[in-house]
């Protein structure tokens, strides 16, 4: 039986929201990533990063606020962090639960750099919000600094980063080679560190790219077989949390893209990984894309469970 290659996107119910639930959900996470393995998956995994970036960087920003000698670390160095802690934890969880079956498999985290342009229209209206509450002080001096701020009713004000598109993956090729050699592969965590090219230098943007947008990337770029996307429900539904809510089964780009004008998909949680799913299609139109959730994926990938999308 030839391997199926599958990009895996994991969204933050498998990783929890702070570090003591981050151990505890990997482990679950690991079962479900090592039953893929079993059923004869040759796996490379994203993941988000959205709760784990956010308290790094509140954790760094504190720092410089109680040692004024220590420099405040930008966003694509909180991005490295998170990236480095949170492939950690999976790969050791994973190669874990790996030998407890009696597999035994390299699994690898690499720290992946994706580069974005610099004229990206992001870049002019920040949406991400990040970091910890500031004041209206702290907030002002945010600003002069160049940063944006977005102020929440009640509670203060936090900062803002744009979220632009990707265009290349840098470590691609390291990716790749991992991934032909039948490793399990970690990589473009929290979307990639988003990098800005100049000189032939790669320098850290002030910013943060959707992990949904870098998963039908990484997948497109791979020529994977399939893109399996995990997120916190079993499957696409159309009329979402309405009283006519139906679960949809199977669509196809044409299909999605239809839902899509209808306005069918919520910004921020359902529409990027509609996207994420029809990018990749385009590129390879031979491949599938599955959305469901991680409870469901080992009955989702015998076609039990979970929404398929094709070309």
């Amino acid at each position: 039986m030839n391997k199926r290659k599958a990009v895996v996107s994991l969204g933050h119910e498998a990783l929890g929201y702070t570090t003591l639930e981050q151990w505890d959900a990997v482990k679950v996470t690991a079962r479900a990533l090592a039953d893929l393995v079993e059923a004869d998956y040759q796996l490379t995994i994203t993941h988000s990063n959205g709760p784990q970036v956010s308290m790094i960087h509140k954790a760094m920003t504190e720092l410089r606020r109680v040692y004024i000698d220590y420099t405040p670390a930008p966003m694509c160095v909180c991005s490295a962090m998170s990236q480095g802690y949170v492939g950690y934890d999976i790969q050791n969880s994973l190669r874990a639960e790996l030998l407890s079956r009696g597999i035994s498999k390299p699994v690898s985290t690499i720290l992946t750099q994706v580069s974005v342009d610099p004229y990206d229209e992001a870049f002019y209206a920040p949406t991400k919000v990040i970091g910890r509450y500031m004041s209206a002080e702290d907030a002002e001096m945010e600003v002069k600094k160049g940063n944006y701020v977005q102020e929440e009713p009640g509670k203060g004000f936090r900062r803002v980063v744009a979220a632009p598109h990707p265009i290349d993956i840098v470590e691609i090729d390291a990716i790749r080679a991992l991934a032909q050699a039948d490793q399990v592969v970690i990589a473009c965590g929290g979307g990639g560190i988003p990098v800005i090219e100049q000189n032939h230098a790669l320098k850290g943007a002030s910013a943060v790219i959707e992990k949904d947008s870098i998963a039908g990337k990484l997948a497109a770029d791979l020529m994977a077989d399939e893109l399996i996307i995990l997120t916190g429900v079993p499957c696409v539904y159309q009329n979402y949390k309405q009283p006519n809510q139906t679960s949809i089964d199977q669509l196809t780009v044409a299909q999605a893209k239809e839902l899509m004008a209808q306005g069918q998909f919520e910004e921020g949680t359902m529409l990027p990984k509609i996207e994420a799913a029809i990018f990749y299609l385009e590129q390879n139109p031979a491949g599938k894309a599955l959305i469901t959730s991680l409870d469901s994926v080992s009955d989702a990938v015998k076609g039990k469970a979970g929404t398929v999308i094709t070309a």
